[in-house]
């Protein structure tokens, strides 16, 4: 096993528990799940792997191989944020004592642990290597516990570490599609009813993750903004319609008739909402008739009205998907996650792949100046683990 050696250099000992999360992209369905929106997200065979061993006390001890470093803290004052010398916790590190913290305060088993743990999801790039952090844990310590909780609900836990203790506000999606992903299919998620189901991807085609270089700065601000701009509209057209919750509610012929009512801006942030829940919906359809063409225009469709309507694109995101659209075997593009930089998802044909991926990164430097780094993807089966030993401490 991969990480069995540096368990050994590190700790000098053999691990029990082997566990991986993958993360992950999303096809269709942005900035639709604080709306209640359908979102239709894989995981990715890009993964963080651990390797643990139980230990006997309350320290946890976890070695961050990427990046070098080594932290240990107490299972006792978790809440503290801090380390055993009276650190703060550095930001890494809270994803996994953010989990432990969640877990202990359901009543769940939560072991002192020795753990080593790599991932080649990147960072910053969008697909939620964070997420796929705080599955791999859950999951090892589910393993280590032996106590019940199904995919989805260790993802809700997941997601309430990140909210409560890290400190950042967001959505299921991201933990959800990691616990829960199916090898060869999408996960049709509704974000209201926590339902979801798996839809098979079209045969021969492959997931293709473009990563501009471009890095978010202007998203945390900007996607506060549109999240009000959401809620203002949902406000006035209750003076239309009293029972809507939220846009997932106000169907397109509805929109049509009460549009005027929203101040422009507004009235853009919502057409995209209503029409990107419709899009999701129709896409699935599309899937299971296995139909790459109509899946890809909607993804097209989908980026057009992020950077029209939603205005989270930028230049370098529309040009990975202009480039992409010009190439053989290409369904269909579109950014992917918040915008303003990061990744675009690509929907190709297995056998031109290859070529895509040389030609989307040569043209997007000749006309960018920048480089792209460019994944080639399947989507992957959910987070699980393996058990080497089970020796009772």
């Amino acid at each position: 096993m991969p990480l069995s050696n540096p368990f050994r250099q590190q700790f000098n000992g053999q691990p029990s528990v082997l566990a991986r999360a993958p993360g992950r992209v999303n096809l269709l369905g942005e900035h639709v799940d604080y709306n209640d929106g359908f979102v239709l997200p894989v995981a990715i065979d890009r993964a963080v792997q651990v390797a643990v061993a139980p230990t006997s006390d309350e320290i946890v001890t976890v070695v961050a191989l990427d990046l070098n470093e080594r932290v240990s803290f107490s299972l006792d004052r978790l809440g503290e944020k801090i380390d055993v010398n009276g650190d703060r916790l550095p930001t890494w590190a809270r994803y996994p004592a953010g989990v432990a913290h969640v877990l202990k305060q359901e009543g769940l088993a939560v072991r002192g642990v020795q753990a080593v743990f790599t991932s080649d999801v990147p960072i910053g790039a969008g697909l939620s290597s964070s997420a796929a952090v705080e599955v791999a844990f859950a999951v090892t310590w589910r393993s280590l516990g032996e106590w019940k909780r199904d995919a989805l609900q260790l993802a809700q836990l997941c997601q309430r570490a990140e909210n409560q203790y890290v400190g950042v506000n967001c959505g299921l999606m991201d933990q959800f599609a990691s616990a829960c992903g199916m090898e060869g299919n999408a996960l049709y998620f509704d974000t209201r009813s926590l339902e979801w189901q798996p839809v098979p991807l079209p045969p021969h085609t492959a997931v293709v993750i473009a990563d501009s270089g471009v890095r978010r700065s202007l998203a945390a601000s900007a996607y506060n903004e549109r999240r009000a701009s959401c809620e203002q509209a949902v406000e006035i057209l209750r003076q239309y319609m009293p029972n809507i919750h939220s846009l997932r509610d106000v169907s397109s012929v509805e929109f049509a008739a009460y549009s005027e009512f929203l101040p422009l801006i507004v009235r853009k942030r919502a057409e995209h909402v209503i029409k990107e829940i419709a899009r999701v919906q129709d896409a699935v359809i599309a899937l299971r008739r296995g139909d790459a063409q109509l899946f890809g225009g909607l993804m097209y469709s989908g980026h057009a009205s992020l950077r029209d309507l939603y205005e989270v694109s930028c230049p370098e995101l529309d040009a990975l998907v202009n480039i992409a659209r010009q190439q053989p075997g290409c369904f269909g593009a579109r950014l992917t996650g918040a915008g303003f930089g990061g990744c675009t998802v690509n929907l190709v044909e297995e056998a031109a792949a290859p070529a895509f991926i040389e030609n989307l990164k040569a043209a997007y430097q000749d006309q960018t100046r920048r480089q792209a780094q460019v994944y080639l993807c399947k989507a992957s089966a959910g987070a699980s683990t393996g058990t080497i030993a089970t020796k009772p401490l």
